[in-house]
């Protein structure tokens, strides 16, 4: 038996101020989605922005439903929609942020394993790559350079 320990490399900005400015905007757009997202019992408002090779940004937010398991994910909905509105074209970045009318969220927010699992599919059929940014509604932001990088021993269809 032996011990292993899994490293996860990312980048930490003070600010988004100090992203490069492709990655400000798309976290400037992601921020914009939060202030749309549908929370009436959570209060938790997340925003997504995704970037495409094509420069195209595609937006959305998450969306609430009195039966918990009928809401989705800012970051699947962003993902899905840019799928489906650009078929085949990869995905470059995506950025995530959330804000809270009860509390203040100053702390980069990461995404949960389910929307984790799609961008591991995003990332393969991209064949690329994809740039994880992640914030709160202020503070640092978090940038991660690929999807292995937040979910290690990722399940791919070479599994199937």
């Amino acid at each position: 038996m032996r011990k292993e320990q899994f490293v996860c490399p990312y980048e930490v900005y003070d600010s988004m101020e100090e992203l490069p400015e492709r990655d400000a905007e798309l976290m400037r757009r992601a921020h914009e989605a939060a202030r749309n997202a549908y929370a009436p019992y959570s209060k938790f408002h997340v925003g997504a922005a995704v970037r495409l090779a094509n420069g195209e940004i595609v937006v959305d937010n998450n969306v609430e439903n009195a039966a918990y398991p009928s809401g989705l994910c800012a970051e699947r909905v962003a993902m899905f929609a840019a799928m489906a509105q650009f078929p085949g074209v990869p995905f470059e970045a995506l950025a995530i942020t959330a804000w809270s009318s009860t509390k203040a969220i100053s702390e980069p927010v990461a995404p949960c394993g389910a929307c984790r699992q799609v961008m591991v599919e995003v990332e393969h059929v991209s064949k690329r790559p994809l740039r994880v940014l992640c914030q709160g509604d202020t503070g640092p932001v978090m940038v991660f350079d690929g999807i292995e990088s937040l979910m290690p021993f990722i399940f791919l269809e070479k599994f199937l």
